[in-house]
């Protein structure tokens, strides 16, 4: 994606946007990624698009600005505009319980404090809520979290992998799990949106892929985006990769041999299954940026993603339960509908601004959208955990000291 000339024009200094670019090479040049990209705009005029090093290390493929990366988590916020635009409808209720909509979750039960086998249950004493699930106080977790129920997550294979088995049957095998938690009570990273994207099916009538082309995609000119890989953009295409255990990086899914491959998706996953691109995923945070409308199409009324983008909980993460995910504290930073929302810069030890919000993937990718900056940033790149290395930290003193103005 192409820059404006003079970034001074819109408050960026040219010669401070450049640590971005030597940031980005250094990581590359020490090993530590394959290759990475980075779009910084304001009010919807781009001020920085760089793309460095490769998108496929064995095959030499260098990283370009149509690149198509798994964005894995940040599918979780296209899911939650996905089922609010039916809320908008008047077709829910956040207040509703899942178990209208999902038979299986009647008659939850919840894991015992301390239990050692995944058995030693108790009933529920709250039934789960849509707004639950929306803001991962649902008490569903997710194989990689420790604990009883992480293990049986991860023994189950309960991962809503592409070939697991279709969408409505991954969750009403989860609904035969017990919960972590009594809904309500915690915030748990989780499964939530694989749950919502469930629900965006039932009420609307149609799967989660054809939703999303028909009322989102579609709309939005997001035409790189789906749940798999077509033949045809094979070519553009990334590895995705790990650290071993020399600091090295590892191969940990070849693009020609990728399980995101078109054919082999079974499962639409709403918490982690789109492919996308740079470009395409900068349409979806301008919508958001824009409140609601890019262009011609509007998703929704800005007044739903104000609701939407405001904090959820009573006070921050850190209090709800979770003082760490990934590489960044949750001290000064709470959660709306899909996403995280900055709540004070300070104690978070983050750059940023009241009300910045944003999410990431599994493979570092993040994006946030700057209300009070009129900001939009996107950052990818593949490397598994998003936890190994500060990138997100990083990337926010590198934004916000470039501004001038």
């Amino acid at each position: 994606m192409k820059a404006i000339k003079s970034p001074e024009s819109i408050g960026f200094s040219s010669d401070r946007l450049e640590y971005v670019t030597d940031w980005m090479d250094r990581y590359v040049e020490e090993g530590k990624l394959a290759g990475s990209q980075t779009i910084i705009a304001r009010g919807g005029k781009i001020a920085y698009s760089k793309s460095v090093g490769l998108a496929d290390v064995e095959n030499n493929l260098p990283w370009a600005d149509d690149t198509l990366v798994r964005f894995y988590s940040m599918t979780k916020p296209i899911t939650s505009v996905a089922l609010m635009m039916l809320f908008e409808k008047g077709l829910f209720h956040l207040d509703d319980p899942v178990e209208d909509f999902i038979p299986a979750f009647k008659d939850m039960r919840v894991l015992r404090l301390g239990a050692r086998n995944i058995d030693d249950t108790e009933p529920a004493t709250t039934k789960m809520t849509v707004h639950h699930l929306l803001t991962h106080m649902s008490g569903l977790t997710y194989g990689f979290n420790e604990g009883t129920l992480g293990t049986h997550y991860t023994e189950s294979k309960m991962d809503f992998g592409p070939r697991r088995g279709t969408l409505a049957e991954q969750v009403d095998k989860l609904a035969g799990m017990p919960l972590l938690f009594d809904p309500g009570t915690r915030w748990n990273y989780g499964v939530s949106t694989d749950v919502v994207g469930r629900l965006v099916e039932v009420i609307s009538g149609q799967d989660l892929k054809s939703y999303f082309e028909e009322h989102i995609f579609g709309p939005l000119n997001m035409t790189d985006t789906a749940f798999d890989v077509s033949e045809d953009k094979v070519g553009r295409y990334s590895s995705a990769y790990g650290v071993s255990g020399d600091g090295s990086l590892k191969l940990m899914d070849a693009r020609e041999k990728s399980i995101f491959l078109a054919g082999r998706t079974v499962c639409y996953s709403g918490g982690g299954g789109l492919i996308s691109t740079a470009g395409d995923y900068f349409k979806f945070a301008e919508m958001l940026r824009r409140r609601g409308v890019l262009g011609d199409a509007r998703l929704l009324g800005s007044r739903t993603v104000d609701f939407m983008t405001r904090n959820h909980l009573e006070g921050d993460l850190a209090l709800n339960g979770q003082p760490l995910f990934s590489e960044v504290s949750f001290i000064g930073v709470g959660f709306g509908l899909g996403g995280w929302v900055m709540l004070e810069p300070t104690r978070s030890q983050m750059m940023g601004s009241v009300g910045d919000f944003g999410w990431g993937g599994m493979a570092s990718t993040v994006f946030w959208v700057d209300p009070i900056e009129d900001l939009t940033i996107i950052y990818l790149t593949q490397l598994m955990p998003s936890s190994h290395y500060p990138l997100r930290k990083e990337l926010r003193s590198l934004v916000y000291q470039a501004l001038i103005d």
